[in-house]
């Protein structure tokens, strides 16, 4: 895989706006393979003919088997007031997940506090004064439900590793896929999460930015109208 790989949604001086592919790292890790800031900065230095690297930075992550929109800053400042829009929670991230089961509400808000264990690269839930804790946030409404599987949309109010995995888990219902937190060993299928929508301001202009995107038509994904729930465009306004 390379950067012509990826499916850029949007590009002007100060963003780079990108479909990020499902089981590649954000960034570098001890796996050695390809990540892709490193794919998307060889882009830049290409289209661009820049003389050596090309600075892109990294203001939100998602976990590697997760696909779905990511935003990128081209310059320092737009790198420093993204994260600011990220601190002060005013950048709104949704996912589509397909679930274990069907869940116990229709809607429900989850919090809780996580915390991560290095050593074993395992996130959990503990008490709110564990060492090292995390207050952790989310809402899910349940969208439809067929074959003892449940689509959901995640609106994310905290950031947490892992956190919608995890906080999913802890109610009985995994993510179709999730071999960490689920029985994704069992059934063989990619972790079914993946972050459809994103929305924040533009750091330098103001205007309102909103990106949709729609899963893979792979997996239980097929089983599912993700039209009624998705718009079909990709917006930036």
């Amino acid at each position: 895989m390379d950067y012509k790989d990826i499916d850029i949604l949007f590009e002007d001086n100060h963003l780079l706006v990108v479909s990020k592919p499902m089981n590649v790292p954000v960034q570098g890790d001890e796996s050695g393979d390809i990540d892709l800031l490193t794919m998307l900065k060889q882009y830049l230095v290409e289209k661009y003919n820049k003389p050596g690297d090309a600075f892109l930075g990294l203001v939100h992550r998602l976990d590697r088997p997760t696909g779905g929109v990511m935003v990128f800053a081209k310059t320092s400042k737009a790198a420093s007031r993204l994260s600011e829009q990220l601190r002060n929670g005013d950048v709104e991230k949704k996912y589509l997940a397909i679930l274990e089961g069907v869940t116990r509400e229709r809607s429900e808000k989850l919090t809780c506090y996580l915390k991560k264990f290095q050593g074993e690269n395992m996130v959990r839930v503990v008490p709110q004064l564990t060492e090292g804790a995390k207050y952790a946030e989310l809402d899910y409404k349940l969208l439809e439900s067929k074959e003892n599987t449940s689509l959901v949309q995640v609106n994310l109010v905290t950031g947490r590793g892992h956190q919608i995995r995890v906080q999913m888990a802890s109610i009985g219902n995994p993510i179709v896929g999730d071999r960490r937190y689920g029985n994704g060993e069992k059934y063989s299928l990619p972790l079914h999460l993946w972050a459809s929508e994103l929305r924040f301001q533009h750091p330098v202009g103001g205007q309102q930015m909103t990106f949709r995107v729609y899963p893979p038509e792979t997996g239980l994904w097929q089983m599912y109208d993700v039209d009624k729930y998705l718009s079909i465009t990709i917006k930036n306004r």
